[in-house]
Order: C-alpha cells, then structure tokens, then sequence
C-alpha cells in the first residue's frame, strides 16, 4: 500500500478529532464563555451542518482547481481555524471558528478518499477507502479523550491549539510528499448524472438508512448500557473504548470485503450483518460480557459501511464517481441526524429497551435499499469500469 495513503488517513484523523473533541470539553467550554452547556453543545450541531454543506461544494472547486492544492488550502483553513478558536473572546466567533473547522475538513475527507482511490489503484482501492476512515474513526477512539487529557491540564482552549500544531506538521508534510494530481472532469453535470441513476441513489440510502439505524441506539448507548446491562461508570467507559477500537478495525475490514468479494456483493452482505447484530443486541444485554462482544462486532460494522458504499459508488458510477462521495459524505450526517432524532422520540416515547429494535427497523431498510442497489444495472454511461489511468480521468494539473 502506497504509504502516502496513510499520510492522507493522518489528515482525517486530525480533522475528525475537531467533529467531536467538543464532546469531552463542553463544561469547559461553557464555563470558559459564560454560556450553557446546552447551548455549546450546538458547536456540535453546526459543524455537522456545515460538514454536509460543504463537502458537494469541495467537489465543484475540484473541476477547477488541482486536488492537492485543495487539499493543503483545505489544511491551511484547518490550521487557521483552530487558532481562531484558541482565541475566540466570546461563543459567536468560536461558532464561527467550527463552520470553517466544518469546511476545512470536509474538503480534507473528500479530496482524501480521492486521492487514496488514485494512489492505490483498481485492485486496492477498497483497502485504500478504509484506511481513509480507520483515520475518521480513530479520531473517536482517540482523538476525544486526548482532547480530555488536555483541557483538564491546560484549559479548553489548549485542545484546538494543539489541533491546529498537530494539522500544521501534517500540512508541511504533505506539502512536500503529495505530488499534483490534477483537475477532475466532473462538475454540476456529475451530481444530475449521480442523481438520475437508481442504483447509485439507492446506495446513497444505504449510507443514511444504516447510519440512522446505528444513531437510533449509539446516541443514547450509555443509558442504555446502564439500564440493560447494568454496568457503573467505569465499566462504561471501558465499553466505550472497546467500542471505538472495534471501529477502527471495521475500516480495514470494509476495504478489505470490498476488495475481496466486489463492491456489489460487500453494499449486501454489510447492512445484513449489521442488522443480524442489532438483533443480537438485546439477548446478549443480560450477560455484561457477552453484550461487549456482541456490541464490538457492532462497532466493527458499523464502520464499515462508508468504504463499502463509497467503493460501490466508484464502480458502480465513474463517471460521476466524485460527486458520489461528496453526496455520500453529506449522506453520513444526514444519517446521523436521522438516528439521533429515531432514537431521541423512542427514548420519550417507550424505553431504553426499543432502541435496539427500532435501530433495527432503520437498518432493515437499508438492507433493501443495498437490494434495489445491485438488482438493478446501471446504465450504458455509468456501466464503464473504473480501472482507466489516472492519466485518461484527469487533466494534468497546471
């Protein structure tokens, strides 16, 4: 595997801890700008929001602009941003300070994947997919409680100063390793060709119904876990770090499935065994140790589905494969609105107990999108493989 891959995977590791690192620092946070812990928890709210936004924008300036150039103006916004918000005196320019954290690092994750597809080729694009979000999802693992780590022992505004020291190596690395790529051919053209294919839209759905069943239970795991499994706090906590490494090997392992068994067969088999977990979930609640097992096989699962989707998507339809993923990247935040909206009426409505099986409900919907996916072929313009040269799909960067 081209170890530049891995450098790009550093870059989404970097970015992605920004998502959530407010997560774990939000007392902090409120106190240190004299507002409500509910209302710096919107910090959250808005970087999903300008996450989505902005990833199909970061598609059209690659018509226009060279990949790698994106890339870095996209680290350099990163870098920025967290400085602002390092020194942010008051709740509006912080707030401000996340949208452009939200751009920078929507366009890192986008142009990331791309490059990654390039630089590994055909035979391993898969792979090369899933180790763009084993970095994404160790950004969670690990990302958040360095984040922790670090406002308890220097203040919270010492967590997005080290983001941005921590973006800025990558960047200067980056600089002098990545090699221009070029521009892409696919403009407004690639989203109207994406969106009037069925089985390139279906496996959008897949993407938003999954996650929408993963959030329905994730968001609300820990009363959850407290209620049905009766685990104490530091028992929990430890769930949640199995958890998260459990996702991270769920990157690789989509790739890997992608690679092995094809796109088409992987978008099928992953939300079944998804769903088939979801099920498990609440016969294993009574045995502690048996519902960690079970709920790392979740995790592992669940961290497979956007490699897969988007590896479908590149096969599937090339020639609007760009704008596939910038879609599917929006696509994940619009799932785990979704979810967190599922789970958060199920919660009012019935009990801590229903949220595995209306998950469950969620993911068997994706389970039938990923079947009207690969039941029905694309047509003649998107029926082309993705195995041409780098050469023949970009025009040289100038």
């Amino acid at each position: 595997m081209n170890p530049r891959i891995f450098l790009l995977a550093l870059a989404t590791f970097a970015t992605g801890t920004a998502e959530n690192i407010i997560i774990g620092i939000l007392p902090d946070v409120g106190d240190g700008l004299a507002v409500s812990v509910g209302l710096a928890g919107q910090l959250t709210a808005a970087f999903s929001v300008a996450f989505a936004l902005s990833a199909p924008l970061g598609q059209l300036l690659t018509v226009r602009v060279e990949r790698r150039a994106i890339f870095l103006f996209a680290l350099v916004l990163f870098v920025a941003s967290n400085l602002v918000a390092a020194l942010s005196p008051n709740f509006a320019v912080l707030l401000i300070a996340r949208i452009a954290m939200a751009a920078a690092s929507a366009t890192v994750c986008l142009v990331a994947t791309m490059l990654a597809a390039e630089l590994a080729g055909p035979d391993r694009r898969g792979r090369a997919i899933g180790i763009i979000f084993m970095g994404i999802s160790g950004s969670m693992v690990l990302g958040v409680p360095a984040g922790m780590v670090v406002s308890d022992l220097f203040g919270w505004r010492s967590v997005f100063a080290a983001l941005a020291f921590f973006a800025l190596l990558i960047l200067v690395v980056c600089y002098t390793s990545l090699a221009p790529s070029g521009r892409r051919r696919q403009g407004v053209s690639g989203y109207r060709q994406h969106l009037r294919s069925l089985p390139l839209v279906a496996g959008q759905f897949v993407s938003i119904l999954m996650i929408g069943g993963h959030f329905s239970l994730f968001a609300y795991l820990a009363p959850y876990i407290t209620d049905r499994v009766g685990l104490g706090q530091t028992e929990l906590v430890l769930a949640f770090v199995a958890f998260g490494v459990a996702g991270v090997s769920g990157g690789y392992l989509s790739g890997w499935l992608a690679d092995a068994a094809t796109p088409r067969r992987a978008i099928v088999i992953t939300p079944l065994a998804y769903l088939l977990t979801l099920l498990l979930l609440p016969l294993a609640s009574s045995t502690p140790w048996t519902f960690i097992a079970v709920m790392m096989v979740w995790g592992c699962i669940s961290w497979m589905i956007s490699p897969v989707v988007q590896s479908f998507l590149m096969v599937t339809g090339p020639d609007a494969a760009d704008a596939g993923i910038s879609l599917n990247l929006s696509a994940m935040h619009i799932g785990v609105a979704l979810g967190t909206a599922v789970g958060g009426v199920t919660l009012e409505a019935a009990s801590s107990q229903a949220l595995p099986l209306v998950g469950a409900a969620v993911a068997a919907l994706a389970v039938a999108a990923s079947l009207v996916a690969v039941r029905q072929r694309p047509s003649a313009s998107h029926g082309r493989t993705y195995d041409r040269p780098c050469s023949e799909q970009v025009e040289p960067g100038r």
